[in-house]
């Protein structure tokens, strides 16, 4: 069987923690608090998986790589998930109301829909709505 992790962490480097916290619980996130201190904080994506915030200095501990600057440089879009279309919009208008920025115009296909935002670091966003046909899905994409 192949490789199957049960949790899954992305690690942010951010400028400033405090107004990163106030960005993401602006728009509707919440924060694991037992992982969460003056350098990092954990937030929560979904069931088993998260977000690391990490202050640029101590999330320069974990590499000897230099950091790249989201704001001119791109090396990952986070890509999330939402029920519906208008919670793909939601989203990503409480992201722009909260101090984010419009990152790419929606996409609409018939395999999904979505929308992207930059965090108030650079880092990518993409909100999407994948319909879920029992009749239509293909049962491997979506195990």
């Amino acid at each position: 069987m192949a490789i199957q992790s049960k949790h899954l962490f992305v690690n942010l480097p951010v400028k400033d923690l405090d107004k990163s916290m106030t960005f993401f619980s602006d728009i509707g996130f919440e924060f694991n608090e037992q992982m969460t201190d003056k350098n990092a904080a954990c937030l929560i994506v979904g069931p088993n998986m998260f977000v690391m915030l990490l202050v640029e200095e101590f999330f320069k501990t974990f590499s000897k790589k230099q950091l790249a600057d989201p704001r001119t440089s791109t090396e990952v879009i986070i890509s999330i998930s939402t029920d519906s279309r208008a919670g793909v919009d939601e989203l990503v208008n409480d992201a722009l109301s909260a101090g984010g920025t419009v990152s790419n115009d929606k996409m609409d296909n018939e395999f999904m829909y979505g929308w992207s935002f930059e965090d108030i670091d650079g880092h990518l966003w993409e909100v999407m709505y994948m319909p879920e046909d029992d009749d239509d899905r293909d049962e491997d994409f979506y195990a």
